[in-house]
């Protein structure tokens, strides 16, 4: 691994959540695009914040990606539920995701947490 963030727990978790999200929604129905793309993002963007702050120098700079991608764990949960809700993901599943990303949620908190104690 190249760059330190990739040895993150939170990150890799975060990257493995986004690659079952794209596979999940590959199998959604015609007619929910718009639920494919919001929810890809979505995912995505956790890891992809987590890495650029990660590259950022300020605690501030830093304190905001890492608020962005935990803000971008929290934004999955509701479009989970419209999936389930659809028929698109069993409940089963759909659990198993949203625990999943109240673990990342929780560690990125942690992250956050972390800068404001260092000095």
């Amino acid at each position: 691994m190249a760059f330190m963030f990739e040895k993150l727990e939170v990150y890799q978790k975060a990257v493995d959540f986004a690659d079952e999200i794209a596979s999940l929604t590959e199998g959604f129905a015609r007619g929910y695009g718009f639920l494919v793309n919001q929810l890809t993002r979505a995912a995505l963007s956790i890891a992809t914040n987590l890495a650029e702050g990660n590259g950022r120098f300020t605690k501030p700079d830093r304190r905001n990606f890492f608020t962005i991608a935990r803000g971008s764990a929290q934004e999955c949960v509701p479009l989970i539920e419209v999936a389930r809700r659809r028929g698109l993901l069993q409940e089963s599943v759909a659990s198993v995701l949203r625990e999943r990303l109240e673990t990342i949620a929780k560690m990125i908190s942690g992250l956050i947490n972390g800068l404001d104690k260092r000095q």
